[in-house]
């Protein structure tokens, strides 16, 4: 694939809840989010930015951690309601894919078909998870999206404390990049990964050689000064042709994010995480982002669902030109 229709048709479970929020004046300069954001795929999306929800626990609840995450796109959609205009970049709301029950695999496949639909309409798709099960199904809708032009390197880029590629049975929030690595062996293409943010003590050793393994690159949490993490990604961004971004917030300290699954001991500071995010979109490069394990069951004073829509923010408003 590859080439742009101009629009897309996104099938999913329901319409996304009303955006709402302060009104200071309806002139382009007193604008903020829930003004200007369009609900549904009634147009061409090139060149915007498209929010895709994936409300879903069941990964979650399969790798032993805390339910709540499929709360997440609303808090999301929420915290990103009063975020101010200053570039009248189109801003769309596909809505959300629901996953009902451990309805886990058909949630999956559901989205990686939005996701490839909302790239060949020419849009930024941004997933608003939803637990790092989230992964699995952009991964595949990117994947699939360029599978007429094999020689195109497609990146991973994981902001996370946690590699994701436990061994299990069945797909879960732990097994997601595993899962995406054995599929591309079958098929032939490479596999680049790269994880930022990486916890020693929170990663067993078995999952440390499964990244040796698989020639994945990371750079440990304690190890994410401003120069470091810098050079990291912009080494990366080198060694391929497109990326797909993917930020588990639990890589950001639990002050910042309480609101996670699994809180980090250490984290890596918000600055450092919306450098990165700046990084990638001005590359040129960020073709899809998900951003996932906001559990608003365990949030503070909204803490972590604000600390998410500012890195959505950085994203969406970084850069210009989106090219497929």
């Amino acid at each position: 694939m590859g080439e742009s229709s101009g629009k897309t048709n996104v099938m999913v479970d329901r319409n996304a809840p009303l955006w709402d929020g302060r009104v200071d004046g309806t002139e382009a300069a007193h604008l903020r989010w829930h003004q200007h954001i369009e609900l549904g795929a009634n147009g061409p999306l090139d060149g915007s930015v498209a929010l895709l929800g994936f409300a879903s626990d069941a990964g979650v609840a399969r790798n032993k951690g805390r339910i709540g995450a499929a709360e997440g796109p609303l808090a999301l959609r929420k915290a990103l309601a009063p975020m101010a205009i200053h570039e009248q970049r189109k801003l769309v709301d596909l809505g959300d894919i629901v996953v009902v029950g451990d309805e886990l695999e058909q949630g999956q496949a559901r989205l990686a078909m939005a996701v490839e639909a909302a790239l060949s309409g020419g849009s930024l798709p941004i997933i608003l998870g939803g637990g790092h099960e989230t992964a699995y199904g952009t991964g595949s809708g990117i994947y699939h999206f360029y599978d007429q032009d094999p020689e195109i390197k497609v990146g991973i880029l994981n902001l996370d404390a946690h590699f994701d590629l436990r061994q299990e049975d069945r797909r879960s929030s732990g097994t997601p990049f595993l899962n995406l690595a054995e599929n591309l062996q079958n098929s032939g293409r490479g596999f680049y990964y790269a994880v930022l943010g990486i916890s020693e003590p929170n990663n067993t050793k078995v999952l440390f050689n499964a990244a040796d393994s698989l020639g994945v690159k990371y750079l440990l949490d304690e190890d994410c000064d401003e120069q470091r993490a810098q050079k990291f990604v912009a080494d990366f961004l080198e060694s391929i042709d497109v990326l797909y971004l993917t930020i588990d917030l639990d890589v950001l300290p639990a002050s910042v994010a309480p609101g996670v699954s699994a809180p980090a001991g250490l984290g890596v500071p918000m600055q450092i995480i919306t450098q990165v995010c700046r990084q990638v979109a001005a590359s040129g490069k960020l073709k899809v982002a998900d951003i996932v394990e906001l559990n608003p069951k365990y949030d503070v004073d909204s803490r972590t669902a604000r600390s998410a829509a500012r890195l959505i923010y950085t994203l969406a408003t970084t850069g210009s030109t989106i090219t497929n």
